[in-house]
């Protein structure tokens, strides 16, 4: 979803996941006939803390409506399978608002577990356009953004400055600064995160889309992957590890290992969220006073980023979902969303904070976000985006391995897309 969360807090989240159930339990026979009440608001592990404050000032002014947080833990696999376990038990749910990564919305929309909002409701208007794109599924509305996030690449600017050179904006720049002057510098060329897993499906449909390419269309009913853009995306990665520009260790790379080893001096180039520039920034970063972020280069100029971040939804058999849309509504007010970014770090939904001058100097990169939110595209949708995520993973971590070259894995990932789709 997301700006990386940090493992291993599985102590922790036993103990507010068994809150939330008491709470949950508890509520059932609070609230009033009129859709307001108590609420339980299930979201991924909150690493950086900011949500228990927000959170308290709604319970301080709507005593009648207080909200239990439940955090599930950081992976968002593990988020993923518990949402949907409780959502299955339907009217025993202990959920009633739901925090979910933006590529699960069609997922559970067609399932049914959440449910149509009325799109009046909230400022849609006052949001970055593409964000709505990632709350809609059928053409209504099922959720509703709350944060957003696009991939950035981030850079040495002391070793381009050193060179002369500006930062990339096409591919073949990237390709022959990593090939060239970071090996000059003693630096690995180029990563992004492309373990196997959630990460690696975002950098391969970036690379598809910057070349002009689609995975799906029609909702996930149409498989058009099998194009000359998605062989020309993903024969740039594989071409990257083929060439040594990009390392073979990033092979094993999440977001946190590519993090890591960019603000440790190890890499020139880095493709990761706006959180990797806030920590290379830190006093304790390697590389501190030293690093420019500019949007994702592709084939001939900018190109395309896959859109991050969560929305927010309301379960089906929600007890009280009018209070439920009323926390939606107060999540997304704008200053509780200037709150998110300054206390979360976490990039709002709102166009306006991102033209704040205030933020501008506290958050160097919100224009250059901005830029690329706009440009940006959501990850194909289907109703079995799990199943998809997976295949992308597997067909591309051969390409990019040399197992499969770039033609062959495209036509694999088209056959095996449309197994899924039928």
């Amino acid at each position: 979803m997301r700006w990386i969360r940090a493992a291993g807090r599985g102590l922790l989240v036993l103990v507010v996941v068994m809150t939330g159930y008491v709470a949950s339990g508890a509520r059932a026979d609070e609230g009033g006939a009129d859709g307001r009440g108590p609420l339980t608001l299930a979201t991924a592990g909150d690493l950086t803390g900011y949500l228990g404050p927000l959170l308290q000032g709604w319970n301080r002014t709507h005593p009648g409506e207080r909200v239990t947080l439940v955090e599930l833990p950081d992976s968002a696999d593990e988020t993923h399978a518990q949402m949907a376990t409780d959502l299955r038990d339907g009217d025993r749910s202990r959920f009633d608002v739901l925090n979910i990564d933006v590529s699960w919305t069609s997922e559970f929309a067609a399932a049914g577990w959440i449910r149509p909002l009325p799109a009046d409701r909230f400022p849609l208007r006052d949001f970055l356009a593409p964000v709505v794109d990632t709350a809609t599924y059928d053409g209504r509305l099922y959720a509703v953004p709350y944060v957003t996030n696009a991939g950035l690449l981030l850079y040495r600017a002391d070793v381009l400055a050193e060179e002369g050179v500006p930062p990339p904006r096409t591919w073949a720049e990237l390709e022959r600064y990593a090939r060239t002057i970071a090996p000059k510098h003693g630096l690995d060329g180029y990563a992004g995160q492309f373990l196997p897993y959630e990460g690696l499906t975002v950098n391969a449909a970036e690379a598809v889309y910057s070349a002009g390419g689609t995975v799906l269309g029609d909702e996930g009913e149409r498989v058009t992957v099998d194009s000359a853009a998605a062989r020309e995306g993903i024969g740039f990665l594989a071409r990257g590890v083929r060439e040594g520009w990009i390392p073979k260790r990033a092979l094993t790379y999440k977001e946190e290992e590519s993090k890591q080893a960019f603000q440790d001096g190890r890499l020139l180039f880095l493709r990761n969220w706006p959180y990797a520039y806030v920590a290379a920034s830190a006093p304790s970063s390697k590389v501190a006073g030293k690093v420019g972020a500019v949007p994702l280069p592709g084939p001939d100029g900018p190109g395309t980023s896959v859109l991050g971040g969560s929305n927010l939804a309301v379960n089906t058999h929600a007890r009280h979902p009018d209070s439920a849309a009323r926390l939606i509504a107060y999540l997304t007010s704008e200053p509780v969303q200037r709150q998110v970014l300054t206390r979360g770090a976490l990039p709002p939904v709102r166009a306006a904070l991102y033209e704040d001058p205030a933020l501008i100097r506290a958050f160097p990169y919100l224009p250059t976000l901005r830029e690329s939110v706009l440009a940006a595209a959501p990850r194909p949708k289907s109703p079995r985006y799990d199943q998809v995520s997976l295949v992308v993973q597997s067909v591309v971590r051969d390409a990019m391995a040399g197992q499969q070259t770039p033609e062959a894995a495209v036509r694999r990932l088209a056959r095996e897309l449309a197994a899924i789709s039928r």
